[in-house]
């Protein structure tokens, strides 16, 4: 019985311990390395990085970072897939929603652009509730030679492509974090079990 009574109390100040110190470092940017995610996270992330790295793959940094955000943000609206293969190899009726998954291009790919696409897909979507969203939101863009008509709302032009979002669905310094994390699956998880 004693024993049982000193795992119990052990088990407590773990607990609180664990509970403070994720608290206290909630803001801090995480650096997580791909390695250490679970299988089915390295597969997400695998996912993401296609996406950049056939959409912009060969932009500056802040343009393979947009691609990731709209990505994440399709994620996060009950309009879209729950996942984020789902969403990159998503279809409305015979069209894919990115272009590169219908022309099948998932071979040939140049490993430094293809590295540098992983790394902000990874660092994106480990810090999505914590970074601004350059996008403003968007949910949408094309590349700049191309003109859709879009009835929707120009938020942002990075590198090649021009982002949009619908017409008074975002505002950037009041959508919460609360918002962003609704219906989403937490996938950072590390190998070892931590996340």
């Amino acid at each position: 019985m004693h024993k049982r009574i000193l795992i119990l109390i052990t088990l407590l100040l773990v607990s609180c311990l664990s509970i403070s110190t994720t608290s206290f470092s909630s803001n801090k940017i995480l650096e997580v390395e791909y390695h250490q995610l679970t299988k089915e996270a390295r597969k997400q992330i695998d996912c993401l990085a296609d996406n950049v790295y056939h959409e912009a793959g060969y932009e500056q940094e802040q343009g393979r970072m947009a691609v990731a955000f709209v990505t994440l943000n399709r994620v996060q609206d009950p309009r879209f897939p729950k996942d984020i293969c789902a969403v990159v190899k998503q279809k409305t009726k015979y069209t894919c929603q990115f272009t590169w998954w219908c022309e099948n291009k998932t071979t040939n790919r140049q490993k430094e652009h293809y590295e540098l696409s992983r790394e902000a897909a990874l660092y994106v979507y480990a810090n999505y509730e914590k970074l601004k969203d350059i996008t403003k939101g968007a949910l949408y863009y094309h590349a700049d030679y191309v003109n859709p008509k879009w009835k929707l709302q120009k938020t942002v032009v990075i590198g090649r492509h021009i982002f949009y979002r619908e017409r008074g669905t975002y505002d950037a310094q009041i959508k919460s974090t609360t918002e962003r994390d609704r219906g989403r699956t937490t996938l950072v998880l590390l190998a070892d079990g931590r996340n």
